[in-house]
């Protein structure tokens, strides 16, 4: 089970929305998701959690690139939702560009085969990856935010001051 949700800063504090991401296959499809919640280019967190497992926080403000945190690599690479963050800049790695050509019945050819020792294909390390400092200008620190574990949406949403309008749509 998982629990997506956008918190758009407003002029009036935070507004949350709960959002399916049903139709988000890619960081890009997230990322215009969160914009389309925001007014005036304003700062849109989306948070994706799992089961306590993993979380993950995509801040997009306005057009600039999204910053993402994950709490664990290697959980949320488990995850359908969690690959989605997994960008391979945040992993870094070089994004795979190998040409693949489908035949006229649907199948691949042409993919050559991974090394054992193709870092491509080896799976993130456990622990958080991406910018921890992310949400620092709105009073959480890198330091706590490395430590959260249980309902850790909850205690951002907490140092946030938001925790009720969050809660709102859990």
């Amino acid at each position: 089970m998982y629990f997506a949700a956008l918190l758009a800063r407003t002029e009036d504090g935070w507004e949350a929305s709960d959002t399916e991401l049903d139709d988000v296959e890619t960081l890009a499809d997230l990322t215009d998701l969160a914009r389309g919640a925001s007014l005036d280019d304003d700062t849109v967190l989306a948070f994706v959690e799992q089961e306590d497992a993993w979380f993950g926080i995509v801040r997009v403000d306005g057009e600039e690139d999204p910053r993402i945190y994950v709490s664990d690599a290697a959980a949320a690479a488990r995850s359908s939702y969690g690959e989605i963050l997994l960008t391979d800049e945040l992993l870094g790695r070089e994004p795979d560009d190998l040409d693949v050509f489908v035949d006229l019945d649907g199948t691949e050819e042409g993919e050559p085969e991974r090394d054992e020792d193709d870092s491509a294909g080896e799976a993130p390390p456990p622990g958080p990856i991406g910018e921890a400092e992310l949400l620092e200008d709105f009073g959480l620190p890198r330091e706590r935010l490395l430590v959260l574990e249980e309902d850790a949406l909850g205690a951002i949403a907490e140092a946030l001051g938001c925790e009720e309008t969050l809660e709102a749509v859990r």
